[in-house]
């Protein structure tokens, strides 16, 4: 797998340094999970083998490092302020972004075509869930304002991980009239770039340094990402995650 500078290969995994953070893409590779959701499904709300999620999360945690802090995705742009690691609460607070200053613990969003992105600055790391309708409802701006809240007043520094690509993400008229002003920039007949609407986020919420891993989840390796369009609903998720070091 050859990745863009400066993304590189954490085992299994894709990552990137940022600001004082660093930040983690989960492959679906080298986990415990079987059938559709081979192997290293994350996702607690799927139709998986509840004990092999668990192994999955544990596995990974444990490589990295790291205690988990996430939320429950609704595709808006609540992003929670993570003092302390979630736990394995059934039920943790809705939310498409955890954002901390404490060492030792990563926010964490599951995708499987929507975008996780990383936005780190000096003491303050946020990784977010932006699929179109938290773009929308600015998923982006709230995770930079969560680290300056956090206390980051510096430059920032963000990543954009594994997500649907303009190659592949078709999408109805209704979708591409949510972002007429940005077109036709972010658009290509039916097709919609979901990270260059991410980018246009960054870039007017202040964000100085962007990097995109450029893969598409829909049609990468199928070995190598999840896919919820690919694969007709029945998948497994991956995981955006970031820290301070």
């Amino acid at each position: 797998m050859r990745l863009p500078e400066p993304f590189y290969a954490l085992g299994e995994h894709i990552a990137i340094e940022l600001s004082g953070a660093r930040a983690a893409f989960t492959t679906r590779r080298g986990g415990f999970s079987e059938g559709p959701y081979a192997s290293l499904n994350l996702g607690r709300l799927t139709d998986d083998d509840r004990g092999a999620v668990e192994r999955n999360r544990a596995l990974v945690a444990e490589q990295l490092g790291v205690a988990f802090a996430h939320g429950r995705q609704v595709h808006g742009a609540v992003i929670a302020r993570a003092a302390a690691a979630t736990g394995n609460r059934e039920e943790p607070p809705e939310a498409d972004g955890q954002a901390t200053a404490t060492p030792g613990v990563a926010g964490l969003v599951l995708t499987a075509d929507c975008l996780p992105i990383a936005i780190a600055g000096d003491g303050a790391v946020a990784m977010v869930h932006a699929g179109w309708r938290g773009l929308a409802a600015g998923v982006v701006g709230e995770g930079v304002a969560a680290i300056r809240e956090l206390g980051a007043p510096g430059s920032l520094a963000a990543a954009i991980g594994p997500g649907a690509g303009p190659c592949c993400y078709e999408v109805g008229e209704e979708v591409h009239a949510v972002f007429e002003d940005r077109a036709p920039a972010v658009r290509n007949g039916r097709n919609l770039d979901l990270k260059k609407i991410a980018r246009i986020e960054l870039e007017r919420a202040g964000v100085g340094e962007i990097h995109d891993l450029g893969l598409c989840t829909i049609c990468s390796d199928r070995s190598l990402f999840f896919s919820h369009r690919r694969d007709q609903g029945r998948t497994g998720r991956q995981a955006g995650i970031a820290w301070l070091t």
